[in-house]
């Protein structure tokens, strides 16, 4: 019986450490510590990730076959030798945009049981 590819949608619900990161890698390949700056960044500082929960995940990941780690370098003048670099594959891009539309989705039903705030200014 041959194995079925798997596909988005078996992947959720991701979690959010997962979808962070993923959202991180969204717009071009970062090393860890740069996805956990932009995560922080784009969440205003309401989630920060440590290391483990950084790491653990990008193993994880990357046996999922939603990120791979990239070979390219910048500058090697302004890049320590030691970092990694990860990016999406497109699988892990078709996840990602899976998990925007599912949360979208819940988020169009809270709207309609008037269940969220109204931004103030």
């Amino acid at each position: 019986m041959p194995i079925a590819t798997p596909q988005p949608q078996d992947m959720l619900p991701l979690t959010p450490a997962v979808f962070h990161i993923l959202l991180a890698l969204a717009d071009g390949e970062k090393h860890g510590y740069s996805i956990m700056q932009e995560v922080a960044d784009i969440t205003d500082g309401a989630v920060r990730m440590g290391p483990g929960t950084l790491y653990g995940s990008i193993k994880r990941m990357l046996d999922m076959g939603l990120i791979e780690e990239t070979d390219e370098r910048p500058d090697p003048e302004l890049d320590d030798e030691r970092r990694r670099y990860y990016r999406l594959t497109p699988f892990g891009r078709r996840v990602a945009q899976a998990e925007a539309d599912r949360l979208a989705a819940l988020l169009n039903v809270a709207t309609s049981k008037r269940l969220m705030g109204r931004a103030t200014g």
